[in-house]
């Protein structure tokens, strides 16, 4: 190096003795630097496109062609010492930042842990695993079936053609003229029936969300739950239907709830009633709750209309069945005494605290 030194030009060592220069109090100033935000501005003082070593860099071109290779690569070993020693000055100023936050920020492990609310089951959920445990005792199987139906499906099959009246009697949401988010768990009937292929006996429930275009009040929003229930069978009668409604009225509000049937309509069942529990809150004896006449309404029911067991995959000259559906959130609203179903929906951890 000494040799090639002795053999430059004035300008290459002038250059090369900037580039000491510039060594020696680049590495003073590191040591001196405290922050990243300093580091950062030393960078781009020495090493940025328009830094110190740069502009050394650009001047080469005023070398002769010889001499070039001698003071560029003095340059570039002056660049690659300047990143690692930035490199190693950044670890360091880290590490003492690490060590000032540890010590100001010490734990005390003497201080009492921080107590935190244990999650809790959603009421419905509780309600909903109460109820299918109350059919599966009875003998029913529980089959899920689809949010996402046909208009045949949800309708056609279930006796409610195009144009018949019970359709203005659920605000449909559509999703194209031949698919429709599910108003009712009815459908199920019909794919749980196609599903066991004409096996006897049939016994099933249906739970699911359903939607309709409800604006939310008190008693009504779009989105709520039904549970569907049908058993198919040869010989099977009324009597059969009125006892299964006891026994989960019975099993779910107490052993002192009556129900009543009365006359109603259902396209997709015949005959047809709605189902009327006891007031839970007066037991019978009349309240605001129940208008005063010791009754409330929980569920619709009655025999499959022969039109759907067809549609289901079973001649309904062989076979009788019958059917119900409830309303879940209903049921629950009337067992824990709640008087807005939107409490459901708002996660206001202040209501579903109550049921922990």
């Amino acid at each position: 190096m000494d040799e090639n030194k002795g053999s430059l030009s004035a300008p290459a060592m002038s250059l090369l003795g900037e580039i000491g220069k510039m060594e020696q109090s680049a590495l003073t100033e590191l040591e001196t630097i405290s922050s990243e935000q300093e580091l950062e501005q030393f960078r781009t003082r020495y090493l940025g496109r328009k830094g110190l070593l740069t502009a050394v860099l650009r001047r080469l071109g005023e070398l002769p062609q010889e001499e070039r290779p001698v003071v560029g690569q003095r340059a570039n070993a002056l660049r690659q010492k300047l990143e690692e020693e930035i490199t190693h000055r950044d670890e360091a100023l880290r590490r003492e930042a690490l060590a000032r936050s540890l010590e100001r920020e010490q734990l005390d492990v003497t201080l009492p842990g921080i107590p935190f609310r244990r999650g809790t089951l959603h009421p419905l959920t509780l309600a909903l695993r109460q109820i299918l445990d109350i059919f599966v005792g009875m003998g029913f199987s529980v089959f899920e079936s689809r949010e996402v139906e046909t208009d045949e499906m949800n309708f056609v099959f279930l006796n409610v053609p195009p144009g018949h009246p019970a359709r203005d009697m659920q605000a449909t949401f559509y999703v194209n003229p031949e698919v429709v988010l599910r108003t009712q768990t009815s459908p199920g009937q019909i794919r749980g029936m196609r599903t066991y292929e004409g096996r006897l006996p049939v016994r099933f429930i249906v739970p699911g969300r359903v939607y309709r275009r409800d604006p939310a009040d008190v008693s009504h929003h779009p989105v709520f739950h039904q549970i569907e229930g049908i058993a198919v069978d040869r010989d099977i009668s009324f009597r059969n239907l009125v006892w299964v409604l006891e026994e989960f009225a019975r099993k779910f509000f107490g052993p002192d709830t009556r129900i009543r049937l009365r006359p109603s309509y259902f396209p997709f069942t015949e005959p047809s009633a709605e189902m009327e529990v006891s007031c839970t809150i007066c037991r019978g004896k009349g309240c605001s709750v129940c208008k005063y006449s010791g009754w409330l309404e929980v569920a619709g029911a009655g025999m499959v209309h022969p039109v759907v067991l067809r549609n289901g995959g079973y001649d309904p000259d062989e076979v009788t069945g019958f059917a119900f559906g409830m309303g879940l959130e209903r049921l629950t609203m009337l067992k824990l005494g709640i008087d807005d179903i939107r409490l459901f929906y708002s996660c206001d951890t202040r209501f579903l605290r109550q049921f922990a």
